[in-house]
């Protein structure tokens, strides 16, 4: 495997991730309003400290590369998704290091919409998370990426519980924020400070009004 944990030990260390990460479990029939919530803690650094405390180290190792094994099986892959595209932001928040890992995470992304891995999982919440990266890596094809993310995201809203519809459907949008602020820049400009990029004059007044649609999913 490249790594010096065996075979158990990952299953262990994968389970806790997904376990951690995604609370409501496997059933389809979660309170839309716990669920909210759950969405809420996900997204905006509810469980900074306690990936810091639990995953700090399995987080540094997954950005080593030492993870990598875990794709083998959809579950697997996922967490090491979560691992490298969600933990990173809270453990190094407000440092580069939040986004040095995008690349990695949307190369597992990119790989298990290919080859079934994120159909398998089945559930949204699962197919959520594993395509985040789509709109979070910045890059040339950026905006064909958040174009597939926005598809991806429709058609879990359409699949999903009536329940959870207006949930997701929420996401859909949230999506299609991001892909206009993808269309006017190019990149997410409320990165330029940490990341120590300039921001030309347009992103300095949409820095200004202070409206990021990563802020503003399941506020609104």
């Amino acid at each position: 495997m490249g790594d010096d944990m065996t075979d158990s030990n990952d299953v262990r260390d994968i389970r806790e991730v997904l376990d951690f990460w995604f609370p409501e479990g496997r059933a389809l029939d979660i309170d839309p309003d716990r669920h909210a919530k759950l969405w809420r803690w996900r997204m905006h650094g509810g469980a900074d400290g306690e990936i810091a405390a639990r995953f700090g180290p399995l987080t540094e190792r997954g950005a080593a590369g030492a993870l990598d094994h875990w794709a083998a099986t959809p579950g697997g892959r996922l967490a090491l998704i979560v691992v490298l595209d969600q933990f990173p932001r809270s453990l190094w928040r407000g440092s580069a290091l939040a986004y040095a890992q995008d690349p990695a995470a949307l190369a597992q992304a990119l790989a298990g919409l290919e080859n079934g891995d994120w159909a398998a999982l089945g559930l949204p919440w699962f197919q959520i998370a594993f395509t985040q990266p789509l709109g979070h890596a910045e890059g040339p094809d950026h905006l064909a990426r958040i174009d597939r993310l926005i598809a991806l995201r429709r058609d879990i809203a359409a699949r999903g519980p009536s329940a959870l519809r207006p949930l997701y459907a929420s996401l859909v949008d949230q999506a299609g924020k991001v892909r206009r602020v993808i269309a006017s820049f190019g990149r997410h400009p409320h990165r330029n400070a940490t990341l120590g990029r300039n921001s030309t004059p347009e992103e300095e007044a949409y820095l200004q009004r202070g409206d990021f649609p990563h802020l503003r999913a399941f506020r609104d």
